[in-house]
């Protein structure tokens, strides 16, 4: 069966969670990639939806990734544009390497993308398999769960990435109820950021 071109929108939004996205984008009629919790499933399903636009002969589209995190720099309630990202939990300092750092990896510790919103605040995001609640041990101004994995993957890919996040809370032992309360003001900033993106 060939596959539709609302299966393979560009630009491609993911979220991690419908639960980030409180089905604005759906009632909206713009088709979303959710990729789940982590940065496996991230990039698992990024990279299979990515395949399935090559399998069809298109061009890979520009990949937005719009979520919540968590910032101990950025009040809450501030949208940030990420372009700059590091696994927060890659230690391998017992073998000498720098926190972040994937040993023998092509790539650098920290992946870079061009600043495409100059008007939002830019931020470091450090990505890393768990809901941060304390300091982090390599040097960021946000914090999530899966943005490293997709900017990598379109590093590799040669993807554009667009990466737009809203800060729910300061990844802190308020996080959890703090990040719940804020859900949905954080899907209006999505909805409104991507029909900003996509008009310039």
């Amino acid at each position: 069966m060939p596959v539709s071109a609302m299966n393979l929108p560009d630009p491609l939004v993911v979220f991690a969670l419908r639960m980030e996205s409180q089905d604005l984008f759906e009632r909206a009629a713009i088709p979303v990639l959710y990729c789940g919790v982590g940065k496996v499933n991230a990039a698992a399903a990024l990279t299979r939806r990515l395949a399935e636009y090559r399998h069809a002969g298109r061009r890979l589209p520009r990949v937005i990734n719009f979520g919540t995190v968590g910032s101990a720099k950025f009040p809450t309630g501030t949208v940030v544009a990420c372009h700059r990202f590091v696994q927060r939990d890659m230690d391998v300092t017992g073998l000498g390497f720098a926190p972040g750092e994937t040993p023998y990896d092509d790539l650098p510790g920290q992946l870079e993308f061009p600043v495409t919103c100059p008007d939002l605040p830019a931020a470091v995001c450090g990505t890393g398999d768990s809901f941060q609640t304390a300091a982090c041990p390599v040097p960021c101004d946000v914090v999530d769960m899966e943005a490293y994995a997709l900017a990598k993957v379109c590093t590799q890919e040669n993807a554009e990435f667009v990466c737009i996040k809203y800060v729910t809370d300061g990844a802190d032992h308020a996080a959890a109820d703090d990040w719940r309360e804020n859900l949905h003001r954080a899907a209006d900033e999505f909805l409104a950021w991507y029909h900003r993106l996509t008009q310039r």
